[in-house]
């Protein structure tokens, strides 16, 4: 059966999340789409696809996954110029930075603990003492909605906040403060265990539909689903109501140390460990790297979302979940829903795309919703989202792992520009995990098939916030403390802002992860102290061994 011609979309932000739409499809890429095949074969072992803002050349198969080489990469080292016309030379190949990044530095998940109390106050003063002594700018720390709201709707416990924010700004630190409304346990670093509000978990308890849902049937009680942003599921409110009366709360009850400057951005969680991604890599649910996660739209309320986008577009048969498309450990060459992309499958194609149209709007949708919200409450202060850096298959044609995690880096283009321009529409900053190394051990040694490139991913991330003129800043994703890894970072951002301040713009921060008794060792401190003075742009005699 020949398909339908597939209808153009509007650009415009839905209000709910039945309207979907994309701003990657036009009338004319439609066109294009239905005139000519996505790709076409070239000689064995190799293809070539066209994308609409970069080519990329397919030089070397992998288990039926192509390898990509990226062509922006041929100027990725001079994308500005000079008024003669050359490229803007680099700077000084030591490891310093240019200019002044600051630094903050996590402190740990449990500092307040389940009574909003400060854990083990005197304790984190002298650490905090230790701290400042280093130069860093600031901390950051998670206010936990499961400690504040725990126990019935609108019943806010700030305490413990009040108690830690009055120590920072006696220590004269600044405080970056991320509103965590996802449970801590379970993930890379979590030491606590942190759960969502006893009033949420009764909700749960009797409407499942609440939380991500994968293909089986399996919830992650991690965080709250996209579908009940506007469902009035919460013991009468939405989820995005839910949101915005803890932050009005926050920013009523703490407001003296956002007068006096103490608080000086306020990070936005937009889902599991705070950033903005689906919970598709569990390892509740046994994944481990490198697979490619699962998808997780198969809740109620998304799968009613889905089944209205696709009934939109004049196919209702595409109202469900793709097919064979792996498990959570699955590699993407054995899952036919990336494999047939890979090939350039056409009997899949148009399917596909929609599907990863839509399962990646949702994400951005929700990001907008809420950050929407937090302009509106925060005003004058700085807000930022953090976006996940999940870098394992990206040199594969299909990206598969970034995918499940709703990042869609597939045929029509960046993934990442939808929220890049979300964040713009609000003025909002981004924050980047993955910074700590360009090839990891797991990459390199353990697992060299999974062609993870960090490097290239930033580079991705990085030029379009650039692009789009939005601020950035960069995150650690592991903890680390040897005199190595620090020059790891230090090469990684130095690269980063030698790019940037070609283009006139620079890091807006660093954060460390995290506060840890190993961090006060003698030898550790030391070279804390100088790895912070160089991100601050300055020049160190001694180098430390």
């Amino acid at each position: 059966m020949a398909l339908k011609p597939i209808k153009s979309l509007s650009l415009t932000h839905p209000t709910k999340l039945g309207q979907f739409t994309t701003n990657s499809i036009s009338p004319s890429s439609t066109a294009r789409l239905a005139a000519q095949p996505l790709c076409f074969k070239s000689p064995p072992g190799s293809f070539r696809q066209v994308n609409h803002q970069t080519e990329i050349l397919n030089v070397a198969s992998h288990g039926g996954i192509s390898h990509r080489v990226d062509v922006m990469r041929a100027s990725a080292s001079c994308f500005a110029t000079s008024s003669s016309g050359g490229c803007i030379p680099s700077l000084p190949h030591d490891d310093v930075l240019p200019c002044y990044v600051p630094v903050y530095v996590m402190l740990p998940l449990g500092t307040i603990n389940l009574k909003c109390e400060v854990s083990d106050q005197d304790g984190l003063i002298n650490d905090l003492r230790l701290l400042k002594s280093t130069g860093v700018d600031g901390v950051m720390v998670d206010c936990w909605w499961g400690i504040v709201e725990d126990q019935q709707p609108r019943q806010y416990n700030w305490s413990g906040y009040k108690r830690l924010f009055q120590i920072i700004k006696e220590l004269d630190l600044k405080l970056q403060v991320i509103m965590s409304f996802h449970r801590c346990s379970g993930n890379l670093g979590d030491d606590t265990i942190i759960p969502l509000p006893s009033w949420v978990t009764k909700v749960g308890n009797s409407n499942p539909d609440i939380y991500f849902t994968d293909k089986n049937g399996r919830r992650s009680t991690e965080c709250l689903t996209c579908g009940i942003d506007q469902e009035p599921v919460l013991q009468g409110r939405t989820a995005l109501e839910v949101y915005a009366d803890f932050m009005r709360s926050f920013k009523t009850e703490l407001d003296q140390f956002f007068k006096d400057g103490t608080i000086s951005k306020i990070l936005v969680g937009l889902g599991p460990c705070g950033e903005l991604r689906y919970p598709s890599f569990p390892k509740e649910y046994g994944w481990r790297y490198p697979g490619i996660g699962e998808f997780q739209c198969y809740d109620h309320y998304l799968m009613i979302s889905l089944r209205k986008a696709a009934e939109e577009w004049g196919y209702p048969c595409w109202g469900h979940g793709p097919e064979h498309a792996g498990s959570y450990n699955s590699r993407p060459s054995n899952v036919k829903f990336f494999r047939d992309q890979a090939m350039c499958s056409q009997s899949r194609s148009y399917y596909s795309l929609f599907f990863l149209g839509w399962y990646s709007k949702i994400l951005v949708d929700h990001a907008d919703m809420i950050i929407m919200q937090a302009n509106r409450i925060f005003k004058e202060t700085p807000i930022a989202a953090k976006v996940a850096g999940v870098h394992w298959w990206y040199d594969t044609t299909t990206r598969a792992a970034e995918q499940t995690a709703g990042f869609d880096n597939s045929w029509m283009g960046d993934g990442y520009e939808p929220i890049v321009t979300t964040l713009k529409k609000y003025d909002a900053q981004l924050h980047f995990t993955c910074v700590e190394e360009c090839k990891s051990r797991l990459q390199e040694v353990d697992f060299p098939e999974a062609v993870s490139n960090r490097e290239e991913l930033i580079w991705q991330v990085q030029l379009t916030a650039w692009r789009l003129g939005v601020p950035i800043a960069c995150e650690k994703a592991v903890p680390f403390f040897g005199r190595n890894e620090y020059k790891k970072i230090l090469k990684n951002m130095k690269s980063i802002e030698n790019r940037n301040l070609k283009g006139g713009v620079h890091l807006i921060g660093f954060t460390y992860l995290r506060l840890n008794p190993a961090l006060f060792e003698e030898r550790k401190f030391s070279q804390f102290k100088h790895f912070v003075k160089k991100m601050h742009g300055e020049e160190i005699l001694d180098e430390c061994t």
